[in-house]
């Protein structure tokens, strides 16, 4: 029958490309965070440390309100919020050839962004038991996927 509307079109659409996807596993995104880590570690160490010290400010203090603990979360939180919004994947993800999609939609926004990379983060590192949950799941969504619709695809 014609009598399909453009939604029905684009939804059947929507889920045909969805069967082909291949979701990226626990390891893999495991290893592509772990170079992220990396990552955002040096960039702390050669931009953040060297001007907390020519201003002489303390780099050892242990409060969440330490200004060395604010400065590096904030650089935590943008790198993978700007990396997922204009790349749709951070360097740990490029070199393991993954990338985040929506799961519906085609494009990211920056409130699907900034819940998954921001809030959704936050959450699962403050509990890391919640990263485990990629493993089980048929999408293999982490808590962050599943707040946001999105997961995390192989590229190739």
């Amino acid at each position: 029958m014609e009598d399909t509307t453009q939604f029905e079109q684009e939804t059947s659409l929507e889920l045909s490309q969805q069967d082909e996807l291949k979701y990226a596993g626990f390891w893999m995104r495991f290893w592509a965070y772990l170079l992220d880590l990396v990552v955002i570690g040096s960039v702390n160490r050669l931009l953040i440390n060297p001007t907390f010290r020519a201003l002489d400010i303390d780099l050892n203090a242990f409060s969440i309100f330490a200004p060395v603990t604010i400065a590096t979360a904030i650089t935590f939180y943008a790198y993978f919020v700007l990396m997922t919004k204009y790349f749709g994947q951070t360097l740990g993800k490029m070199v393991f050839g993954l990338k985040v999609v929506p799961l519906k939609g085609n494009k990211l926004s920056w409130g699907t962004i900034l819940f998954r990379e921001w809030i959704g983060r936050f959450i699962s590192t403050t509990v890391w038991i919640s990263y485990a949950v990629v493993a089980f799941l048929p999408k293999k969504q982490g808590i962050h996927d599943l707040f946001s619709d999105t997961s995390v695809v192989h590229e190739r």
